[in-house]
């Protein structure tokens, strides 16, 4: 069902009486239409479940905002306008980087604390603003980890680099041909798709005359399936890696499992090796089946701002008052699902998250992918280690 925003109240729906604490709205900005559809409703769902084990340690009233990210960054501003304008005291989102870029000014105004489960572009945090978090890595950070892995794993010699002309895949593409750069290498050619292209025959002999052992797409997994389906039917052997926006099994389904099994994608390691997170997948799955990739990103978020509200003990919504969640966050060590979470001054986890998957059928994460790196030791090692 298509919803453009929706409240969720937990705890008692009396009035607020005179020396009662205020209650505390939550702002969450997912996609609500389209193939995101499926990955918004298993947010919210995790979003709902996170306010259920935590609400009460707050001894404050607790409401949930949803609002649907239009993937537009006009309207993006708008429904952060609404937000506001509904006294929102946190808000986890936006979902896309295009959207979370610009919203992020309007809370920033506000006071309004704002954490990310899905955001990667660096030019969110580089900014500047107090107010913004993510608990997703960077593009810069997971085009690091996939250059590694092409050149010691892959042992990628003709490596040829496409992007899908968004704001996303452009700067995974820029982020990856830095870091060949860095090493010393260089890229055998830079080519473009736009999003909706389903037909790639020109590419694909493109890539044919190149003979690339190593193929890096920088996109979302839709144009990623029917690209990798035509470069298979060309004969075309190269290795394919991407990124986090194809790790669905939406690929696979595209793709075919003949073409998808074997492609490489970087992504958050496999939370169900986290001891920290078992709990939590096991009551998800209880009530809702599988979860989908950010569903334990999207808990901790939440988690985040009520641990965060509950330290800082804000007053009121008054921007001065919000503006104390922020600092919060910025002072503390947060343990969650996906294990202990710390901020650098930027907004940014302090360690790199990313690592790498293999497609393959019943690999533990959805069913299809299967970690094969570990994480790096810290933010500025560029190793990944093999198990």
């Amino acid at each position: 069902m298509r919803w453009s925003w929706l409240v969720l109240v937990l705890g008692l729906a009396s009035p607020a009486v005179a020396g009662e604490r205020p209650s505390v709205k939550l702002g969450l900005v997912v996609p609500a239409a389209g193939d995101a559809g499926r990955v918004g409703q298993s947010m919210r769902q995790a979003a709902e479940l996170a306010l259920a084990d935590r609400a009460g340690t707050l001894d404050r009233k607790v409401e949930l905002v949803v609002r649907e990210d239009p993937f537009d960054p006009r309207q993006a501003v708008i429904v952060a306008e609404h937000l506001v304008q509904d006294g929102v005291w946190g808000v986890v989102g936006h979902f896309y980087s295009s959207t979370s870029i610009p919203a992020a000014g309007v809370y920033a105004e506000a006071g309004i604390p704002q954490i990310t489960p899905t955001a990667t572009h660096p030019r969110l945090t580089a900014q500047g603003l107090p107010t913004v978090f993510r608990v997703s890595g960077r593009d810069d950070q997971q085009a690091q980890t996939a250059v590694e892995f092409a050149l010691s794993h892959l042992r990628g010699r003709r490596i040829v680099i496409i992007h899908d002309r968004t704001e996303y895949g452009r700067n995974l593409a820029e982020g990856f041909l830095r870091a060949l750069e860095r090493r010393g290498r260089r890229v055998g050619a830079v080519e473009e798709i736009a999003q909706g292209d389903k037909e790639f025959r020109d590419l694909v002999g493109a890539l044919a005359s190149r003979a690339p052992d190593v193929l890096y797409f920088a996109g979302i997994f839709r144009e990623a399936g029917y690209l990798l389906k035509q470069v298979r039917q060309a004969g075309l052997a190269a290795a394919f890696v991407s990124g986090d926006a194809v790790l669905d099994p939406e690929f696979v389904k595209i793709a075919g499992e003949s073409a998808a099994t074997g492609t490489y994608l970087t992504f958050w390691p496999d939370p169900r090796r986290l001891p920290s997170a078992q709990d939590v997948i096991r009551r998800f799955e209880s009530q809702h089946g599988p979860i989908g990739p950010y569903v334990l990103h999207t808990y901790d978020a939440v988690g985040i701002l009520l641990q965060a509200i509950q330290a800082a003990d804000p007053r009121s919504n008054a921007p001065e008052e919000l503006r104390k969640i922020g600092k919060a966050i910025h002072g503390m060590v947060y343990q969650g699902a996906l294990g202990r979470l710390q901020w650098d001054r930027r907004g940014d986890l302090a360690t790199s998250p990313y690592v790498v998957y293999v497609t393959r059928k019943g690999g533990s994460l959805d069913g299809w992918f299967e970690q094969v790196t570990r994480v790096r030791a810290s933010a500025t090692d560029p190793r990944t280690v093999t198990p």
